[in-house]
C-alpha cells in the first residue's frame, strides 16, 4: 500500500463518522507494532491538507520492560509530531506481584488508563487507536463466540467520565495492507516484549477467520459488510467501548 492510499481510506473514514473537528488535538496511542505507526503516518500527512485544522502528539506506555522507543522518537520528529513515554511498572504488577495466569484485560486497563492520564494531562481531547478493518471482524468473531451477542467496536467513541472521544481511523485499511506498507516505508517496529503476546482470544478468532476464508473466499469483506451496512447493527456506530476490544 502506497502512503496515497493510506490517506485516501483514512480520510474516507475520518469523513464518514465525522472523527475530526476544527481544533482538536489528538493523541495516538504508539505501541511500536505496525498497525499504531501506519496510523501516525496517515494522521501525520492528513494533517497537513485536511479542511478542519487539528494538533497530533504521540503517547507509548512503557509496561516496564527495558524498551528502546529512540527509533519512534526519530520517526516523531521526522513527522513534527511530538512524542511522549509514559514509564510505568504494570508488567512487574501484573506479573511478579499479581501472578496473573490471565493478564490481558487486567494490563489493558492499566495501560489504558496511563494513557489517558497523560492524554488528559497533555490536553487533548481526542485518542486515535490503530485498529484496522481486521480488527473490526474479529471483535464481532470474538463478541459471537464468547459473550453471545453481535457486537463490534464503534468507529468514535465517548467516554463521559473522561470528557474524551475515541477515534479509530484506520477501520477502512485491511491489515494485509498494513504489512504492505510497514515493508515499503521501513517502519521502525518491534516486537512486543510480554511473554503473554500471541496467547489471546483475539489469535483464537484471527486463526479461525483464516480457517473459514480458505473454503469461502471473500469472507471478511462479507463480514464487515454484515458490520457496517446492516440496519439492525446501526448500533454499532454508537455503542460504548468494550472489553472484547483489548488486544
Amino acid at each position: 500500500m502506497k502512503l496515497q492510499q493510506l490517506y485516501s481510506y483514512t480520510r474516507k473514514a475520518v469523513d464518514d463518522y465525522h472523527m475530526i473537528e476544527d481544533g482538536d488535538k489528538i493523541a495516538i496511542g504508539i505501541s511500536g507494532g505496525k498497525d499504531s505507526l501506519t496510523l501516525l503516518y496517515a494522521l501525520a500527512g492528513l494533517r497537513r491538507f485536511y479542511p478542519k485544522k487539528f494538533e497530533l502528539c504521540a503517547i507509548s506506555v512503557n509496561l516496564g520492560f527495558d524498551t528502546d522507543y529512540e527509533p519512534i522518537r526519530k520517526l516523531c520528529e521526522e513527522l513534527d509530531v511530538p512524542f511522549t513515554v509514559v514509564e510505568t511498572e504494570i508488567a512487574k504488577i501484573i506479573f511478579e506481584e499479581r501472578k496473573e495466569g490471565s493478564p490481558c484485560s487486567l494490563c489493558a486497563k492499566m495501560r489504558k488508563g496511563a494513557l489517558n492520564e497523560k492524554v488528559k494531562e497533555l490536553g487533548c481531547n481526542k485518542i486515535a487507536y490503530a485498529h484496522h478493518k481486521d480488527d473490526v471482524i474479529e471483535t464481532m468473531m470474538m463478541s459471537l463466540i464468547y459473550e453471545g451477542r453481535f457486537y463490534t467496536f464503534a468507529p468514535v467513541t465517548e467516554w463521559d467520565r473522561m470528557g474524551l472521544y475515541l477515534i479509530r481511523p484506520l477501520i477502512y485499511v485491511n491489515e494485509c495492507d498494513i504489512v504492505g506498507f510497514k515493508n515499503k516505508y521501513n517502519l521502525p517496529t518491534f516486537k512486543n516484549p510480554c511473554e503473554a503476546d500471541g496467547n489471546t482470544t483475539r489469535e483464537y478468532a484471527t486463526d479461525l477467520i483464516k480457517s473459514i476464508d480458505q473454503k469461502a473466499p471473500g469472507i471478511r469483506e462479507r463480514l464487515f459488510h454484515a458490520v457496517t451496512d446492516s440496519k439492525p447493527l446501526t448500533k454499532w456506530m454508537k455503542d460504548s467501548d468494550s472489553s472484547a476490544n483489548s488486544q
